[in-house]
């Protein structure tokens, strides 16, 4: 290989990844995403134990609520983005701080935790406080039929066996 185009190979090197940085940049200035802000706490649920609450609180309430602790790399896009869309997306669900208003899918939150759909893998690999052990999460499965109840299974059509 020449030196000149050695050269122009790290010139293209520098460039692309001077523009990479421009563009990390530029976009910490956009204004996309939801807010991440955390309105008041207007009514919560009556829980059937504060190990419910404590539980719930550790697992659940950085999304599910209006408590959210805001971590650094919120701030950072487009991580940001992620995250605020996240909260956003599950308060719409089911937020514990706005229990005067209907929740749609409180009664799915013992199966969502289960099942381990929730909480979110992404959440649990840099929320290591968040991770319960087999007999949390059944106390947690529990206190949480016990307050918001249960999704009732789907009654089967004809077809589908």
């Amino acid at each position: 290989m020449s030196a000149a185009r050695a050269k122009f190979g790290s010139l293209e090197k520098k460039l692309f990844l001077g523009s990479l940085a421009g563009l990390f940049f530029v976009i910490q200035l956009l204004p996309v995403g939801a807010p991440r802000s955390n309105p008041p706490v207007v009514a919560e649920p009556e829980w059937d134990s504060p190990r419910t609450r404590e539980l719930f609180f550790r697992t659940c309430a950085d999304c599910h609520s209006n408590r959210t602790d805001w971590p650094w790399y919120s701030r950072v896009a487009p991580v940001s983005w992620l995250v605020a869309h996240d909260v956003a997306e599950a308060r719409e669900h089911l937020n514990v701080s706005e229990w005067n208003r209907p929740q749609r899918d409180a009664d799915e939150a013992a199966g969502q935790l289960r099942e381990g759909k929730m909480p979110l893998k992404t959440y649990l690999a840099v929320h290591s406080e968040a991770r319960l052990s087999a007999a949390e999460k059944g106390e947690l499965v529990a206190g949480l039929v016990a307050t918001f109840g249960e999704e009732k299974p789907r009654a089967r059509r004809g077809g589908d066996r």
